[in-house]
């Protein structure tokens, strides 16, 4: 099977945090970032123009280790990419770990594993799909 069209980046990083509302402060009024959304009380998402970032507040305490990494997401430049590399990367033989679904803010989505047990997320997003990065 030949490998999908090429991915745009990787302009999706998802942290647990202990402290969302300290965080989402820390990242928009320290760092500059703007809300994208704020999904549910548990969920926000933040953006610099042609990135998205999400803090989750994180389900359980991680024994004060500070790597919270929930998952990447590397973006595609169509809806319909996300079907192609999630059955290109099955085909492969990788873990796929949530099948392609729709979320409320127009994006798609699945999740599946790299080699190391790392969560990666192929992505389109309305708001960074189809961007090219400067």
């Amino acid at each position: 099977m030949q490998r999908p069209t090429p991915l745009n980046g990787m302009r999706h990083i998802a942290l647990q945090v202990q402290d969302l509302e300290a965080c989402e402060r820390f990242y928009t009024e320290l760092l500059g970032m703007s809300l994208l959304r704020r999904a549910h009380e548990d969920l926000v998402y933040l953006t610099l123009g042609n990135d998205n970032f999400s803090l989750s507040r994180a389900k359980q305490d991680t024994g004060g280790d500070p790597q919270r990494l929930d998952h990447f997401g590397f973006i595609v430049d169509k809806k319909e990419d996300v079907d192609a590399w999630h059955d290109y990367l099955k085909a492969q033989g990788v873990t796929v770990t949530s099948e392609p679904h729709d979320h409320g803010d127009g994006g798609r989505s699945f999740y599946c594993l790299d080699p190391d047990g790392n969560s990666v997320q192929p992505l389109y997003h309305p708001c960074v799909s189809g961007q090219t990065l400067r």
